[in-house]
Formats: structure tokens, sequence, C-alpha cells
């Protein structure tokens, strides 16, 4: 089915139909200037003669490209001739074949490596990013689309993700052989010590200042025969000594509790990576924690929270998170431009994204030539052509009426010199 073409700038459409129709004005003109002439000089001798056969391949020359211009666009004198008419006729196939060259000749591999190189992307880029100006409204303009977009999304859509796509994903993969790696790896860094000094450090705190506490918890659990004055003096010793073993293993980076703790930690990630046992359990625990009814509840309110935090981190204008970003923006921009190497490595990535784009999703882009020219309609799309392209054409017209008079001549001529 075909439908009319949209009209993007009626009046640049208007100015188009008048530069047209003054080059037809001219082109016409010509052939009336050949047809006078013509019949001016028909029977004549001498010079005349070279004149009337000069305007005589004139008129033929300007009806021949008359004929080929307008055999484009419509019938010649609204007759059926075979081979006229051909843009209305054969548009589907010009768009094809537009296709076909555009794919060709556009969205090859090298084409493109060769056009990204010469544009030099990521030195403009790193050279506009660098003025601070220019990185704040990249950060002003980012802000607002997020903000916005964090707002579209629904309660009912994040427990939607939680419960059909990363709950389902983290049943299905077995966490024992990650988990064991990380460990692993924690482990041999040491990256857990700075934890476990944290946490010696709010224990001792905590001890320091719930004395009370402390032995009341255990004085409740004491033997119902145990004399309270008893009870007191284990309690505080307890306390006492908790407080000095404490402060011993966090004053002493090789304590035995620690080294213990270490080793510990190392079996059980050797234990996730090669033991059956304690694989098994490790999914055990995995899908208890996933499988429960809170889980989602829970994901939605951290979720709420960080949402909220973060919009409103992004909508203060002045506040902390954007003056950050703009500024590792702007030092970005600054790298961008004096590390050539950065940029030889962000244009290679830029081109390889730009070439799986294409190969992958180039058919689909240049078939959208092919179903646009398909829905126009043939004799407002040939209408529509000639506006853009039919003043360059008139031209033929002109010159055929010239050249055909020339060659007119010289055949004349040497028509008269044979004789």
């Amino acid at each position: 089915m075909s439908i009319s073409l949209i009209t993007p700038d009626p009046t640049a459409d208007a100015r188009r139909r008048t530069r047209l129709r003054q080059m037809r004005t001219v082109a016409v003109s010509l052939l009336v200037l050949a047809a006078v002439v013509y019949v001016a000089t028909l029977g004549r001798d001498g010079w005349v003669g070279y004149v009337n056969a000069a305007a005589e391949a004139s008129m033929v020359g300007a009806m021949a490209d008359w004929f080929a211009v307008t055999a484009l666009f419509k019938h010649p004198m609204g007759l059926p001739i075979p081979h006229t008419a051909l843009i209305p006729k054969r548009k589907d196939e010009l768009g094809r074949s537009l296709e076909e060259f555009v794919s060709d000749n556009f969205l090859q591999e090298q084409v493109i490596r060769d056009r990204l190189a010469s544009a030099d992307v990521s030195r403009r880029v790193g050279a506009w990013l660098s003025q601070e100006a220019n990185a704040d409204t990249v950060v002003r303009e980012g802000a607002t689309l997020l903000a916005i977009g964090l707002r579209q999304l629904r309660d009912e859509d994040v427990a939607s993700i939680v419960t059909e796509v990363i709950v389902p994903r983290l049943i299905e993969e077995p966490v024992s052989p990650v988990a064991g790696r990380l460990l692993a790896e924690v482990v041999r860094d040491g990256a857990h010590h700075g934890f476990v000094d944290l946490v010696l450090e709010e224990g001792h705190r905590w001890l320091s200042g719930n004395h009370d506490t402390f032995t009341k918890v255990l004085g409740e659990r004491a033997p119902w025969w145990s004399p309270p004055r008893l009870n007191e003096a284990v309690t505080d010793r307890l306390h006492l000594e908790a407080l000095r073993w404490l402060a011993d293993i966090r004053a002493d980076p090789h304590h035995t509790a620690r080294e213990a703790l270490d080793s510990l930690l190392a079996d059980l990630a050797e234990d996730l990576l090669a033991d059956p046992g304690t694989q098994e359990r490790a999914e055990r625990l995995k899908r208890r924690v996933l499988e429960q009814p809170q889980l989602v509840d829970s994901s939605v309110s951290v979720w709420n929270a960080l949402r909220k935090a973060l919009i409103e981190a992004l909508e203060e204008v002045d506040g902390p998170l954007r003056r950050r970003l703009v500024k590792e923006l702007s030092t970005f921009g600054v790298r961008l431009g004096a590390d050539e190497e950065l940029r030889s490595r962000l244009d290679t990535w830029g081109a390889d994204l730009a070439v799986f784009a294409v190969s992958r999703y180039g058919d689909e882009i240049t078939a959208i030539i092919t179903q646009t020219v398909e829905r126009w309609d043939g004799k407002e799309a040939a209408g529509k052509i000639e506006l853009h392209v039919g003043r360059d054409l008139q031209f033929i017209r002109i010159n055929g009426t010239i050249v055909g008079g020339l060659v007119g001549l010289a055949i004349h001529t040497l028509s008269e010199l044979i004789s």
C-alpha cells in the first residue's frame, strides 16, 4: 500500500518549484529559438544553409533530451510509451538498488574504520570535555535523564526483575565455585584483615561500655544453685578476660586467633572449590535465602532507598555528586587530549563497536530505504524527486540543444565538403 509523502518544508519546496520552472522556461525558450531560426532559414543556400542545419539539429537534440528527461518522471505528452514514467513504475526496484548501493559502498568495514580514523573522534571529544562548561552540560543533561528514568521504574517492575530474572539466574548458577575463588583471593591478599580489625575494635568498644549487659546475660545462664556472689565474680572475671583477649588480638597482627581464622577461611575456600559436601551445603543455604518470601520485599525496599538517595543527589544542582562528576569528566577530557595510547584504544573500541553494529544490524538499517520507497505513492514520489533534481536535469535539455546544433553544423559542413 502506498502513502502520500510528507513535505518536510513547504517553503523550501516552493522555492525549488520556482527554480525548476525558471530552468524549464530557459530550455523551452532555446527550443523555440531554434525552431524560429529553422523556419526563417528554410530552403536557403549559402551560409544561411549552415544556420538552418544547425537549427534543425538543435531542435532534434532538444526534443530528444526533453523526451529522455520527461520519461524519467511521467509519460511524455501523456502517451503510454514503453520504458517511460520510469520512477513511478520502478520505484521499488530503484529503492532496492539504492539499498544495495548504500550497503556495498558505505557500510563496509574498511570504509567505516577509515572514516572514523579520519574523524579523530576521541581527540575532539577530549578537547570538548576538557572545558568545564561542556562537562557541566553533559552532567546536567545526563543527571536529568537518569533521574527521569529512575522515577519511571515502578516497584512492580523491580519486583518482577528480581523474581523473574535475578533469582532464577542465581538459583541456576552454582555459587560454590564463585564464592570459593573469591574467598581464596581475599585470604591470599589479606583483604579481610581490615574487616577483622574493625570487628575487633567495635567488639572491644561494646564490651568496654556494656559491662552490666554482659554480666547480666551470663548471669541469667548460670545454674540456679550457684551463689549470686560467685556468679558476679565469675562474670566480672569473664568480662575482664574477654577485654584482654580482644585487646591482645587487636594489637598482635600475628595472633594465633588471627592465624586460626585465616586457616579456617582458607580451608573453607578450598572446600567450596573441591568438596562436594561443602558445595551441596552452600547450594542449600543459597536456595533457602533466595526462596525466602521476604527477599523480594527487602530487595524493593533497598532499591527504593538507593533510588531516593540517588535522585536527590542527581537533582542537587551544586551538590557534591554533580561537582565530582563534572571534575572527573573534565579531567578525563584533559587526559584524553594528552594520552595518545588511550585515544588509540578508544578509537579502536569505537571502530569495533561500529563495525559490530553494522555487521549485525546493517541489513535492517538499509532495508529502511526499500521499505520506505515501497510505501511511497509512485506519482508523488516522482514529483518529489523532480523537485530536488529536475532543475539540474534541465541543463541536459539546454546542453542537448546547444550540442545538437553544433553537431548538426559539423555534419552539414562535412557533407558539403564531401559533395
